[in-house]
């Protein structure tokens, strides 16, 4: 990774006190695994299903036993150019293979086949929009004016096989450690930034669009749960004094597999070393990089060991596989696998259906099906705006509350759409309405049959004119208040409206009585 530091300075420990931690950026760059979507190894033909016994998914290849022969995995090829494609990268039309040489109990060849210097997606970039505020505000929803744009370049992303896994069990006399090789020889994609984040939140982000894009693209499930996306994090800071630039020495994050860890361990890590350096004043050169942990119990980061370069692990071409060459052809059919990414959509909900951006970002983050189903009930609704608020309080509230895919939530976008149209028509309120959908999905009954069960009868223009008209003989104080600017008697009205009729729809009525004022 292209490196995060600076140049040091000489400075008393006087100076180092007044610096605040405000005037500090903070460099950050990251190294994500992803598990690509293959049903095999990435060099044999065990199985890449999640869960399955320890040691169960082992081959002799995988094992690293003398005398067997790694095969290449096609797949996984094709799925690092698709997303190397979607991540605007160079495709490499010439890659080959490396041994990354180590000692590890769950690296059982004692090194591993990744790429050095060939890698088969070179540099690309990735724009994300960061809000200002971690919070949904009025103007957010409204306007960009809130957010930035930022185009945080990427240096590659290379293949290579993942290790197996190290359980530890201290709670038992003896202190065992287990090995489970069912991950070794599984292929990852490792995508590697250039030191371009500007923040933990910022870092955040990056990783969520990241994974909207693999999963958008089919290259990944990218479950951190079960290990398919995981990030190591290179931090430092540049610090301001005397003139001249200080670079803390860059410590690196290992195994970050959730997007709060993430940010938490940046954190933690920037304001650790702004610590260390005003007790110290270490600067560029004058420690070591670090390889460091993080605890989600303590939440902490601590030394694991000093950071290796890449001369540490005596990189060589493997031997055992031949280099791959990627034709224009290929890399043309994989392109039209790409599809549409979640920047295109939200533009396309922002301009084709008239959102506002933080209803479009709602809408793209649920992922493609989520998304599907929304534009078909736009279609059926005939008002995207209201679509999207249904799809982005109701439908999404359920889904949460009951663990459901979009795939089975219990109404298709049809009979929502009908069901939102007749708000818009002005036939249903929306307290009203959320009733017949709890209905709907509680019976299984149509839109009508739900209605008719609950007893909701709909009232006609002429019916609700004669009520406004009622209301306003019969409050001449309150109409007075309302002529006089005083709005909120507009909703004591509407509430005896409901009194009267409970039927009546509310804004119907608003508006009648507004038109008689």
């Amino acid at each position: 990774m292209e490196s995060n530091g600076n140049r040091g300075g000489t400075m008393t420990e006087t100076d180092r006190l007044q610096v605040s931690f405000k005037d500090v950026t903070v460099v950050i760059g990251l190294e994500v695994h992803v598990q690509l979507k293959t049903r095999t190894k990435l060099f044999c033909g065990c199985s890449t299903e999640f869960g399955g016994a320890s040691n169960t998914q082992t081959c002799p290849v995988c094992l690293g036993m003398p005398g067997s022969l790694p095969v290449l995995n096609e797949q996984a090829i094709r799925l690092a150019v698709r997303a190397g494609l979607a991540l605007n990268c160079e495709i490499a039309r010439y890659t080959k293979w490396d041994r990354k040489n180590y000692f590890y109990p769950d690296l059982p060849k004692g090194y591993q086949t990744s790429q050095l210097d060939l890698p088969i997606c070179g540099a690309g970039f990735l724009d994300i929009v960061e809000s200002k505020s971690d919070t949904k505000s009025d103007s957010q929803t409204d306007s960009k004016s809130d957010s930035r744009e930022r185009r945080i370049r990427l240096e590659r992303a290379h293949l290579e096989e993942d290790a197996g896994k190290s359980s530890h069990d201290e709670s038992q006399q003896g202190k065992k450690s287990r090995i489970d090789l069912n991950r070794a020889g599984t292929p990852l994609l490792e995508i590697v930034t250039k030191p371009d984040l500007r923040s933990a939140a910022e870092a955040k982000e990056f990783l969520q669009e990241l994974r909207l894009i693999l999963t958008y693209t089919d290259v990944s499930d990218c479950n951190m749960q079960e290990g398919s996306l995981r990030s190591d994090a290179n931090v430092n800071l540049h610090i301001p004094i005397n003139g001249t630039v200080v670079a803390t020495p860059i410590a690196e994050i290992k195994n970050l597999n959730s997007f709060r860890n993430v940010e938490r361990a940046i954190e933690y890590e920037a304001r650790r070393q702004f610590s260390r350096w005003q007790e110290t004043g270490e600067g560029l050169g004058e420690a070591p990089k670090q390889t460091r942990g993080w605890s989600d119990a303590t939440q902490t980061t601590t030394l694991q060991r000093e950071k290796e370069e890449s001369a540490d692990y005596r990189y060589f071409p493997c031997p055992d596989l031949i280099a791959y060459r990627t034709t224009e052809k290929e890399i043309d059919l994989i392109r039209a696998e790409v599809g549409l990414l979640p920047a295109e959509l939200r533009t396309q909900l922002l301009v084709d259906h008239q959102l506002k951006p933080y209803e479009a970002d709602v809408i793209a983050s649920q992922g493609k099906e989520f998304a599907a189903y929304f534009f078909e009930l736009a279609k059926h609704a005939g008002n995207s705006k209201l679509a999207a608020n249904w799809i982005g309080q109701e439908v999404l509230r359920y889904l949460n509350e009951h663990n459901l895919e979009i795939e089975i939530y219990p109404l298709s976008a049809e009979r929502l759409g009908e069901l939102i149209s007749m708000i818009s028509r002005g036939e249903l309120d929306q307290s009203k309405a959320k009733e017949v959908l709890a209905e709907m999905i509680e019976s299984g009954l149509s839109t009508t049959e739900a209605i008719q069960k609950l007893g909701i009868v709909s009232v006609d223009s002429s019916e609700i004119r004669k009520l406004a008209e009622q209301l306003v003989a019969q409050n001449s104080e309150m109409v007075q208040q309302i002529r006089d600017g005083n709005l909120k008697a507009i909703g004591a009205l509407v509430g005896k409206a409901k009194k009267i009729n409970p039927n009546a729809n509310p804004g119907a009525v608003k508006d009648e009585i507004m038109k008689l004022i």
